[in-house]
This record gives C-alpha cells, sequence and structure tokens, in this order.
C-alpha cells in the first residue's frame, strides 16, 4: 500500500523566543516492509543545523529557532510504501543488544498495578499468543479514551487512571512485557484511519522480540497487529526516546501548539 503523508507542527509565542532547539524524529528510513519513495523536512522560523543517527538507528534532524521569532512550523511530507507483515518487523539489528531493551525507564518503571496485570495471564501460553493475550488484557482493562489529558503519564500512573491513549497503552504493555522477560520498545509513527484523512496526532504503539520471528508489533489501541496502514518512524524504551520532537527554548512567553496531519493512500 502507497500512502501519502502530509504533517505540520506549527508553534506561536506570545513573547519573541530567543533561543530554542528541538530533536526531530520524523523521518521515516526504509526497511524490510517498508519503502520510502520520499520524504521532505520543511522549516519555517528556524534552521537545520544537522542530521545524524542515534542509538537505536533513528534519524534525527536538530532544528534551531531563530532569535527573536515568535513563530515556529515545521512541515513533513512525503510518500511511503508498506507491506503487510502481520506486524513483524525482523531481527534485531543495530549495535543495541536485546537485553538492553528488558531495562525498564521513568516512565515504564513496574508497580504493583502492573505485577497485578500479569497475574492475570496464562503464562503457559506460547510466547506469540501471551504476547496477544497481554495487548488485548490491557486494552480490556484500561480503555482507550481521549479524556486523558495528561502527556507524561507512567504506566502506573495510566493503570490507576483507568483509562489511556496509545502512548499510555505502549507503555503498559512494555512494563508489562519487560516483567514477563520480553524485550520491549515504544515505537512512534503513523496509521492511516480507514474513517478519516484528517488527524490531530501521530500515532504510537509496541513492539516485543519473540524467539525465531524476532520483532512483532502490538497496537493495543486498536487491538491489532500493525499492517499495510502503519509507518514506522522511530524506536525507543519508551515514548521520550521515540518523541517525534522534543527539545527546549529560551523565553518567558506562553506556547500554543497546533498540530494537522494527513495520511491517505496515494
Amino acid at each position: 500500500m502507497q500512502l501519502k503523508i502530509s504533517h505540520t507542527t506549527s508553534y506561536h509565542y506570545d513573547r519573541p523566543v530567543s533561543y530554542g532547539l528541538q530533536q526531530l524524529r520524523l523521518r521515516p528510513k526504509s526497511r524490510p516492509g517498508q519503502q520510502v519513495l520520499s520524504w521532505d523536512i520543511g522549516i519555517d522560523g528556524g534552521k537545520h543545523e544537522v542530521s545524524y543517527e542515534d542509538e537505536h538507528a533513528n534519524t534525527v534532524d536538530l532544528i534551531s529557532f531563530d532569535a527573536g521569532e515568535s513563530d515556529f512550523v515545521i512541515r513533513c511530507e512525503g510518500e511511503v510504501e508498506v507491506e503487510d507483515h502481520h506486524g513483524i518487523v525482523g531481527q534485531q539489528t543495530g549495535f543495541v543488544p536485546l537485553w538492553l531493551f528488558q531495562r525498564s525507564t521513568d516512565l515504564t518503571r513496574a508497580g504493583p498495578l502492573s505485577r497485578a496485570l500479569i497475574r492475570e495471564l496464562d503464562r503457559e501460553l506460547p510466547d506469540l499468543e501471551l504476547l496477544h493475550a497481554l495487548s488485548a488484557h490491557v486494552i480490556d482493562q484500561v480503555p482507550y479514551s481521549t479524556d486523558q489529558e495528561a502527556s507524561d503519564l507512567t504506566s502506573e500512573q495510566a493503570l490507576e487512571a483507568g483509562h489511556a491513549v496509545c502512548q499510555d497503552h505502549a507503555h503498559i504493555f512494555l512494563t508489562a512485557a519487560r516483567l514477563m522477560g520480553f524485550p520491549a520498545r515504544y515505537v512512534s509513527g503513523y496509521l492511516m484511519m480507514n474513517d478519516r484523512i484528517e488527524q490531530t496526532a501521530s500515532h504510537a504503539w509496541a513492539e516485543a522480540h519473540v524467539a525465531q520471528l524476532g520483532w512483532v508489533g502490538f497496537d493495543v489501541s486498536n487491538c491489532i497487529a500493525p499492517d499495510a496502514r502503519y509507518v514506522r518512524v522511530a524506536t525507543g524504551l519508551d515514548y521520550r526516546q521515540a518523541a517525534p520532537v522534543s527539545g527546549m527554548r529560551f523565553g518567558q512567553g506562553h506556547e500554543t501548539l497546533n498540530v494537522s496531519l494527513q495520511v491517505q493512500q496515494q
């Protein structure tokens, strides 16, 4: 399936910004099952400083703000050809060892609610079935809801809240999978929705490493394995390592953020 993506992130400040620096993980890469046909990133109100690969082989673009600007816009546009591999991404490559993906982070640290979650699973199931059962159990216990306003909940806090967005679902899955001994990682990317073109945010899901298969994706929020509608962009131990945009700025002005996203079949 060939997907066309247009993604614009706009920042407005009610006072000019004296300095700002942003890390962009917005550039998908070609890999088995995913071929990037074209991809461009444009910046208004700033300039591109350098591009590099981080420890997870994500392409990172470092962007600086122009001093004295009040508006900063990031525009991404491109086309990606995606095949349906039933969520299977393949074996781990690169320099990061698999054991690293069993390490907890501040957002995925296990607590009593995470441990209670996995106690309700049949641990005698084959690995792949167990992980699918975990995904179904998470969405059953913590339904999807856009009423969740906090953007930095830990997996324990999301379990306590009892409702979540895709970022929280991924963190809960990662925490539980690692508790059961699976290497697991966070994925940020794009999803073509069946009922709309216009979206207000990119998507997130999780991957766990299964013997013989390698990395396998689990979209807890949609109760499916990622298919040809999904474009993988960045991975990490949690959201903070795979965030589409992160950074810092100097200035006292109030920030207004607006995101416009279109994902459609070409």
